[in-house]
C-alpha cells in the first residue's frame, strides 16, 4: 500500500511517550503513512527503538530546535503531504480518514487542516482548540481504553483559524513557504509564522476538523526538558511581519469561531481598527527601542 503522507516527529528525551504516539498512529490509522523522527540531541533509547521498528529517522548531536529538525526531516519525505505532530499525542481511530475527506473535497492545494485536541486541560479564554476529557495527564495515568470507548461522544465542531499540530499541508507549498521558519527556534511562535506564510500563498482555509482526533498531553518536551530556553516568539513574529501574532491569530485567521467558509481577504474596519493600530504601534516601538 502507499503511503499517504508523511507525519514528521520531533522529540527530545521522551521515548515513552514518542513510542505511544508511533503504536498510535500504527494502530488508528485510516491509511499507511510514512513515519520521520527527527531526535533532538543525544537519546540512545529513541534512537534504538526507531532502529528496530524500522523507522526513517534523522538527528542532531545537539538540540537544533524544533524547527530546524522537522526542516531536516521533510527532506526525506517522499509522499505528497506532510503532517507534523508532536511526540506526545495520542492519534484515535481515522484520524487521517477525516482529514483526507476535507482535502478531497477541494479542487486545489491551498489548505491547511488541523486535527481537534482531546485533553485533560480544562478549557479557559486562552484553550479554545480542544475538547475537555480525562484520559489521563501523563503516561502512568493514561487510561486508553476508557479514552476509546467515549471520544466519538464527545460534542465539539469544526474550527476557524487552526494554527496547531497535528497539522497537514501540501508539500508543494510546504517547499515554496520553506518549512518552519528556522529564526524561531526552538519553536515557540513557529506555527503561526507558518500560517502567515501560507496566507502570503493564498491559502485561506485554516480549518481544525472535528472528526479528526488526537489526545494531547500537553507540551511534554518543554515541561520535562528544564533547560529547553523558550525564544521570544512574539518579538520574532512582530519584528517580520509588522503586526502582533495576537492580531494575526485573532483578526486574520478569526480563531476559535465555528468554521463556515474560507476565510476572507484581511480589510480593515471598525472593530479591527484601533488594534491594528495598537498592532503597529507594538512594532514602531520595538524599532525605536532598538529592537
Amino acid at each position: 500500500m502507499s503511503e499517504k503522507s508523511t507525519i514528521i516527529i520531533p522529540t527530545v528525551n521522551n521515548y515513552n511517550y514518542l513510542k505511544l504516539c508511533i503504536d498510535s498512529i500504527k494502530k488508528n490509522s485510516f491509511y499507511n503513512h510514512q513515519i520521520i523522527v527527527h531526535i533532538n540531541g543525544i537519546d540512545n533509547e529513541s534512537e534504538n527503538y526507531l532502529i528496530g521498528s524500522n523507522i526513517l529517522y534523522t538527528k542532531s548531536d545537539t538540540n537544533i530546535g524544533l524547527c530546524s529538525g522537522v526542516n531536516l526531516a521533510s527532506k526525506k519525505s517522499n509522499t505528497d503531504f506532510i503532517v507534523y505532530s508532536h511526540d506526545d499525542m495520542y492519534y484515535l481511530p481515522k484520524w487521517d480518514y477525516y482529514l483526507f475527506v476535507e482535502i478531497n473535497k477541494l479542487k486545489d492545494n491551498k489548505f491547511y487542516f488541523s486535527s481537534t485536541h482531546i485533553s485533560h486541560y480544562p478549557k479557559n479564554k486562552d484553550i479554545i482548540n480542544h475538547i475537555f476529557f480525562d484520559s489521563g495527564k501523563d503516561l502512568d495515568s493514561f487510561n486508553e481504553k476508557f479514552l476509546l470507548s467515549n471520544y466519538e461522544d464527545l460534542q465539539f465542531h469544526d474550527l476557524q483559524g487552526s494554527h496547531w499540530a497535528p497539522h497537514i499541508i501540501h508539500k508543494k507549498i510546504w517547499d515554496r513557504i520553506g518549512g518552519f521558519s528556522e529564526e524561531f527556534n526552538p519553536g515557540f511562535g513557529s506555527d503561526p509564522d507558518l500560517n502567515m506564510k501560507l496566507w502570503k500563498e493564498g491559502v485561506r482555509i485554516f480549518k481544525a476538523v472535528n472528526k479528526s482526533r488526537v489526545y494531547h498531553f500537553g507540551s511534554l518536551t518543554t515541561r520535562k526538558n528544564k533547560d529547553i530556553k523558550r525564544n521570544d516568539g512574539r518579538k520574532t513574529f512582530l519584528l517580520k511581519w509588522k503586526i502582533t501574532m495576537n492580531y494575526f491569530i485573532k483578526y486574520y485567521l478569526n480563531r476559535g469561531k465555528i468554521y463556515d467558509n474560507p476565510l476572507p481577504n484581511h480589510k480593515l474596519s471598525f472593530s479591527n481598527f484601533v488594534p491594528y493600530l495598537l498592532s503597529k504601534l507594538k512594532y514602531y516601538v520595538k524599532i525605536i527601542n532598538g529592537k
